[in-house]
This record gives structure tokens, sequence and C-alpha cells, in this order.
């Protein structure tokens, strides 16, 4: 099964937003699985200025936050929830991350988010940004939702 999600519904999902909604559309998802989903970067990026303004790169932490928030997409949609006013969704853990190209103003940036596994709560994601087809980014994370 596999289904788009555009910027309104994204909205519906995720908590986030400007400057810190790093998510503009999804391109599939199959729940329990995996999802693909894109980032439009620009040079109006509120980090850019100050994010070596004469090269400007994204900052590498902002990627593992944008597959963070596609992660978060693909659980929400996995659960047939949306975000409400009693849990939030933490971001909890980082493995493995390696950088290995930068992304710049103009970049088109593809995320391609798998579940490795879901137990008593805790998800675990294996998560790749791409470029122009090449890795930008590779990480494994963890996610977990919590009440407040």
């Amino acid at each position: 099964m596999s289904m788009q999600m555009d910027i309104h519904e994204i909205l519906q999902h995720l908590p986030h937003r400007y400057p810190f909604l790093l998510v503009d559309r999804v391109l599939s998802i199959d729940p329990n699985k995996s999802i693909v989903a894109l980032k439009n970067v620009t040079i109006n990026e509120p980090f850019f200025p100050g994010h070596y303004p004469h090269h400007p790169v994204m900052p590498g932490v902002l990627i593992i936050e944008a597959m963070a928030q596609v992660a978060a997409l693909l659980t929400f949609k996995s659960q047939g929830t949306k975000p409400d006013d009693k849990t939030v969704y933490y971001f909890v853990g980082i493995d493995n991350a390696r950088f290995k190209r930068p992304v710049s103003p103009g970049d088109q940036v593809i995320f391609k988010v798998e579940i490795m596994f879901n137990k008593r709560g805790l998800w675990k994601f294996s998560a790749v940004a791409e470029v122009d087809g090449q890795v930008a980014a590779e990480a494994q994370i963890m996610c977990t939702l919590r009440d407040k």
C-alpha cells in the first residue's frame, strides 16, 4: 500500500512548524514498513545566514532531525493516529550517523526511512538522505511516543 501526503496532511501529523518543519512532501508510505519523503532546500532557510554564510551548507543535525520527522510520519501512519495534547513524540537515540556530502541551497533531499523494529513503544529506523541519487547522510534513529 503506497500513499502520498501533501504539506497540509503533514501539518496534521507533525507538531512542528516553521522554521522547524523540515518535510515538504511524502512521496510514498508503506505503513509498518517504510516511507519516502522530500525537502526542497532553498537559500531562504533561516540557518543559512549563520552556517557558513559564504558557502551555505545545511547543518547535519538538521538533516538528522528531518529524518526523525519523516520517521514520526511513518509511526503515526502505521498506528493510524495523530499527535495530540497528551503525548509527545521524542527522538531518543542515534547510531551510526555518517555524512557523505553537503546539502546546499537548491538541493532536493529525498529521505528513505525503514522500520527496523518496534518493541514496547520504542521504534528504531534505518534512514538515508539522498541528493541527486547520492547519499548525503545516513543513520539509525530511535524514537518513542510518551505521555506529557
